[in-house]
C-alpha cells in the first residue's frame, strides 16, 4: 500500500516526539493492517535483518507483559544489556522502547522515526509498525545482548514476526481479538503460532492448550517445551519451586522463596525461554531478581490512605479469573469497588459474569478519547441484567475516581480494570494522589 496523502518529508528533524506520534496516527488510513510485507521491506532497506544478537519473542493472549518482564530483570541481572519492546503503553510512548532496562529517550526514538520515514521510500506503514522497527533500530545502535519482543496483535502476521526468534514463548490463550484471530481458541492458538519456526525452541505455557495450537506446534517443526510437561512449578511452605528442562533434557530446579507479584506461570516461562538461550540461572539470586518485578497495571496494588488500590489490565475472561484468584488471596475485611470500562469488542458480559459476586459496587465510564471504549451506559445495562443494582455511571474515568474515591473508607479496596486505557487513565491520578499523601 503507498500514501499519497503523506509522504516521507525532509525537515522533520524539529518535529517533538509528541508530534511525531500524532503524525503516526494520521500516516496510515486504518489502525491495524496485518501483514508482514510492508514492514519487512522497509527493514531491509534499513538493514536492520537479520538481528545481530539473540531473539525472545513473546506472543500470547495473557500473561505477555510479566513474562517480558521477568525475562528482562533476570536477563540484565546475568550482566546482558537487554533490548525490551512492548506495548501498549500506560503514559509514555518510551516505555515501549527499553534498553538496560531504562526507556529509550525522545531524541533517539525521533531520530529512529526519521530514519525510517526516509527509508520507507512512500510505502505506508501503521503506527505499530512504526515503533516496532524504531525498536529494532535503537537496539541496533545500543548494541544490545539479547532483544525480547512483545507481539502486538496475533503473532503471524504481526509486524514482530518479522523478525526469525532464537526463543519463542506463547503464553496463555483466550479469546480476544476475535475480529482479527478468529472466533474460537483453536483459530486463536494458530495464529500465535506463527511465530515459530522449525527448529527452534518454543515454550508453550498455556496449561490447557487449545488443540489448534498444539498442531500448530507440531507443524511448525519448533522444538517444543510444554508446561507441565517438559517444565513446571511446584508450590510449598518453602516458596515455588521452579523445574526446567534444557535441551538435552537435564532437568534444573530452582527455588522462588519470597513472594512474586507476576503469576507463576508466566515467571516460569521466562526462566524456561532463558535457559534455553544458555543464560545461566544458577549464578544469579533468582528469588530476590523475579521478587523484584513489578509490572504496571498487572495485579499491582498500591496502599492510599488506608484503602488498597488493585490496577489490572484484565481485558477478557480468563484474564479476569487470574485476577479474582489474586484478590481471593489478598485480605479485604471490607468492602471492595469496582472501576471497570473496557473496549466494545471486548466479552464485556464474561468478564462481568466472572467478577460479579467479587464486587459489592461497581464504577462505570465513558472514555470519550477512545472511538472503541463501550458506552457506559450499555455496561450498565449488562450489570443490570446480571443482577447488581450497585452502579455508578460516570462521564469519564476521571470522574468514576473521584466518585469512588469519595465513598472509600479505611479497609476498604478498590479494583480498576477492563481495558489498557482504563488502566493508563486511572494511573496518573492515583499517583498524584499518592504524592499529596506523602507531602501530608
Amino acid at each position: 500500500m503507498k500514501s499519497s496523502s503523506l509522504p516521507p518529508q525532509k525537515g522533520m528533524s524539529k518535529l517533538s516526539l509528541a508530534h511525531w506520534l500524532q503524525r503516526l496516527e494520521q500516516l496510515h488510513p486504518v489502525e491495524v493492517e496485518l501483514g508482514l510485507q510492508r514492514c519487512g521491506e522497509v527493514a531491509m532497506r534499513l538493514d536492520l535483518l537479520p538481528l545481530a544478537c539473540p531473539v525472545l519473542t513473546v506472543a500470547g493472549t495473557n500473561g505477555k507483559g510479566s513474562t517480558v518482564a521477568v525475562a528482562g530483570a533476570v536477563a540484565e541481572a546475568s550482566g546482558l544489556l537487554t533490548g525490551q519492546f512492548t506495548s501498549p503503553h500506560f503514559l509514555r510512548f518510551n516505555e515501549r522502547i527499553q534498553v538496560g532496562g531504562q526507556e529509550a529517550d525522545d531524541s533517539e526514538i525521533v531520530a529512529a522515526f526519521e530514519q525510517i520515514d526516509a527509508a520507507r521510500e512512500g510505502t505506508s506503514l501503521t503506527y505499530f509498525e512504526f515503533a516496532t522497527l524504531a525498536a529494532l533500530l535503537i537496539f541496533r545502535q545500543r548494541g544490545v545482548d539479547l532483544a525480547i519482543l512483545e507481539v502486538g496483535l496475533g503473532g503471524r502476521l504481526d509486524a514482530v514476526n518479522i523478525v526469525d526468534p532464537s526463543v519463542a514463548v506463547i503464553t496463555s490463550i483466550d479469546l480476544d481479538h476475535q475480529d482479527w484471530l478468529g472466533d474460537d481458541l483453536d483459530s486463536i492458538g494458530r495464529e500465535k503460532a506463527g511465530i515459530l519456526r522449525a527448529g527452534i525452541p518454543a515454550v508453550i505455557a498455556d496449561p490447557r492448550p487449545p488443540a489448534g495450537l498444539a498442531q500448530a506446534v507440531a507443524d511448525s517443526g519448533a522444538e517444543a517445551f510444554y508446561l507441565g510437561e517438559h517444565f513446571g512449578f511446584d508450590e510449598s511452605q518453602r516458596g515455588l519451586t521452579i523445574k526446567l528442562q534444557q535441551r538435552c533434557a537435564e532437568q534444573q530446579s530452582l527455588l522462588l522463596s519470597q513472594p512474586l507479584s507476576v503469576l507463576p506461570a508466566n515467571a516460569c516461562a521466562a526462566l524456561q525461554a532463558l535457559l534455553l538461550l544458555d543464560i545461566d540461572l544458577t549464578a544469579l539470586d533468582i528469588a530476590r531478581v523475579v521478587a523484584s518485578v513489578r509490572p504496571t497495571g498487572r495485579q499491582q496494588s498500591l496502599e492510599m490512605g488506608g484503602q488498597q488500590l488493585v490496577l489490572d489490565v484484565a481485558h477478557n475472561p480468563g484474564a479476569v479469573d487470574k485476577m479474582i484468584e489474586y484478590m481471593a488471596a489478598t485480605d479485604c475485611n471490607k468492602r471492595t469497588i469496582a472501576i471497570f470500562s473496557a473496549m466494545k469488542d471486548k466479552d464485556i458480559r464474561g468478564m462481568i459474569s466472572r467478577s460479579l459476586a467479587s464486587f459489592d459496587a461497581w464504577f462505570l465510564a465513558d472514555q470519550p478519547e477512545q472511538p472503541r471504549a463501550a458506552a457506559a451506559a450499555d455496561i450498565a445495562a449488562e450489570l443490570h441484567e446480571q443482577g447488581c443494582g450497585m452502579i455508578s455511571v460516570s462521564k469519564n474515568l476521571r470522574q468514576a475516581y473521584r466518585r469512588a474515591r469519595s465513598l472509600l473508607g479505611e479497609g476498604d479496596r478498590l479494583v480498576v480494570f477492563g481495558s489498557f486505557h482504563t488502566v493508563a487513565a486511572i494511573l496518573p491520578l492515583i499517583e498524584k494522589d499518592l504524592r499529596k499523601e506523602q507531602r501530608g
